[in-house]
């Protein structure tokens, strides 16, 4: 995918962010979560050839952490197999995937403790 269809993608996630994304997100915007910057619906690019790219866009992204979240609601049921190639090439990358259920966010403070227990320092 160009770059230019890339950052419409993007937009267009952030716009349509789904009850659980937002309820995460309050937590994590403005370096809320122990000083630690989140960015939302950022796309990861794990290969390009020529102006195509390819990309991975996880619900939340930290770069200090090196850090994605994602949260699976009911449709990740359907792509487990996705999921998991999607996580071996971010893994091989260096980047550490964690994965919530929507249903965890029902204990938002056992979900943000999960969080930065993984943060470096």
């Amino acid at each position: 995918m160009l770059y230019e269809h890339i950052k419409q993608t993007t937009r267009n996630l952030r716009g349509n962010a789904t009850s659980a994304e937002k309820k995460l997100w309050r937590y994590l915007r403005r370096k809320q979560l122990c000083g630690r910057k989140f960015l939302r619906q950022h796309a990861i690019v794990y290969e390009s050839v020529g102006d195509e790219h390819f990309f991975f866009v996880p619900d939340f992204y930290c770069f200090k952490e090196n850090m994605a979240i994602e949260l699976d609601g009911e449709i990740h049921k359907f792509n487990k197999k996705r999921d998991e190639r999607r996580d071996e090439i971010l893994k091989n990358m260096g980047i550490k995937i964690l994965r919530f259920k929507n249903e965890d966010l029902d204990d938002i403070d056992s979900v943000l403790q999960k969080i930065s227990t993984e943060f470096t320092d």
